[in-house]
């Protein structure tokens, strides 16, 4: 035991388990993640899940000690780090785990996890969860103080049916040694932890749909305000955070902020998860220092593009809903949001799609088109009767039996659908066309002019 304080006591642990501290405060992405710095050590299944396992790989260590640091210090400590929400939309953790009440006497309050993952490609969470779980439980309950909450609802995405398995065990292990439930880790702090089975829409994972779908309705969004943090779960303040983004709290806790700040160029801080798939010689979900070129990502863990680097036609470096990017953008991008969003795309959930010279992109992104429309909840009118408008059209594209103007009007009924809508799923929906659009417009138009003149394309 250490005889320290508190402070002292939780210090000492981030000098243990840090690496060498005259990095920490670097900004530039320099590479060679090492695998002391890698938060997800079981992500391959090395070892069991459960928690014999998963406290020697470190988890729940000292988490007495980081629970009883108390909410403002834990806060603090996440927004020292620059952890930006890991589902997509890349909002500070710290600042949106700040707005939750802290007075309220009257009402419980809720940490919700999505743990939905619906997002096409993407599949960096359900690794966690079969993998890692005892990071996402601890995790939870080291957010949900920081937040206040009294409980963790997961809320994981219906056909993960094995991983629902996992979760639930690594729970019950938690409530049996005295982690979670009452005087979790002999804190006085009582904390429930509980796993809910989505329906499998992609429509929950939008959080107030998430919402609505755990409190037994459709899975349609709600309007905002009121947000959450005011009015969420059964009408109490909540705050609903990404799998990772939870699942990575606790390291940062025992290693401290300036650790993860250390990763990664400035405003995009630490280590991700990226899961790549498509044209790529060995598709793999692996965690890797924030702000990487993709160019290094694919040849150091994918073993290259199918057919070389100039066998790339282009990618969709963060989920379906983010426009694709050519290769000329790909020899140069860098895997994080401001690099990123520089280029007209986005990290989103780090999903990067790999396509080659083989891929017909305006089919491609034309089955996009057909999954928006079919996921849509059917509340605004913009999605319910734009998405399937897109889909007719990209249809049309596809065989090249439209007609040159036709371009013009997709991309006008996309700005038409962007922004207009309750939620992101409009927005969703029209980034990928207007994503065709600027990067393949040559294409498009070859194969219309081609129709019209009688050939068929090929």
């Amino acid at each position: 035991m250490l005889a320290l304080n508190l402070k002292g006591g939780l210090r000492a642990v981030r000098m243990r388990a840090a690496a060498p501290l005259a990095c920490m405060h670097r900004r530039t992405y320099t590479g060679g993640l090492t695998d002391k710095d890698r938060i997800f050590t079981n992500l391959y299944n090395d070892t069991s899940p459960y928690l014999t396992d998963a406290r020697k790989r470190g988890d729940w260590y000292m988490t007495k000690e980081i629970v009883l640091l108390g909410p403002e210090v834990i806060i603090s400590e996440i927004k020292a780090s620059g952890l930006r929400g890991r589902g997509g939309a890349g909002f500070p953790s710290g600042l949106k785990w700040s707005f939750m009440p802290k007075n309220n006497k009257e009402t419980p309050q809720y940490l919700v996890v999505n743990a939905d993952e619906s997002e096409p490609g993407t599949c960096k969470d359900r690794e966690i969860m079969r993998h890692d779980p005892h990071k996402l439980v601890e995790g939870c309950l080291i957010a949900g103080v920081a937040m206040r909450a009294s409980a963790a609802y997961i809320y994981i995405r219906g056909e993960f049916v094995y991983e629902a398995m996992i979760m639930e065990r690594a729970i019950k292990e938690a409530y049996d040694a005295g982690l979670i439930g009452k005087n979790a880790c002999g804190t006085g702090i009582d904390f429930d932890v509980a796993l809910h089975r989505g329906g499998g829409a992609y429509i929950c994972g939008e959080e107030t749909g998430l919402i609505e779908s755990l409190e037994g309705k459709p899975g349609k969004p709600r309007l905002k305000p009121p947000f959450p943090a005011n009015a969420g779960l059964y009408g109490c303040p909540t705050t609903v955070a990404n799998v990772e983004t939870v699942s990575v709290a606790p390291t940062i806790m025992r290693r401290g902020g300036d650790w993860f700040a250390g990763f990664g160029r400035k405003n995009n801080s630490g280590t991700k998860l990226f899961c790549i798939s498509g044209h790529v010689n060995n598709p793999i979900t692996v965690e890797e220092e924030m702000s990487i070129p993709m160019k290094e990502l694919l040849e150091k863990h994918c073993k290259g593009v199918i057919g070389g680097w100039d066998n790339l036609l282009a990618v969709i470096p963060g989920g379906s809903s983010v426009p694709v990017l050519t290769k000329d953008h790909c020899d140069e991008a860098l895997m994080d949001f401001d690099d990123l969003k520089s280029r007209r795309s986005g990290l989103g959930t780090a999903a990067v799609t790999v396509f080659n010279k083989s891929t017909d992109i305006v089919a491609a992104i034309a089955r996009l088109s057909k999954f928006y429309e079919h996921e849509s909840c059917g509340q605004c009118t913009p999605c319910r009767e734009g998405t399937g408008w897109m889909r007719k059209i990209m249809d049309r594209l596809v065989t090249g039996d439209a007609e040159l103007k036709e371009i013009d009007m997709l991309e006008e009924l996309s700005y038409q659908i962007e922004g207009h809508t309750i939620c992101a799923l409009g927005d969703a929906a029209a980034w990928p066309v207007q994503g065709l659009i600027r990067a393949f417009r040559p294409e498009i138009e070859l194969r219309i002019m081609k129709k019209q003149q009688g050939k068929s394309y090929s």
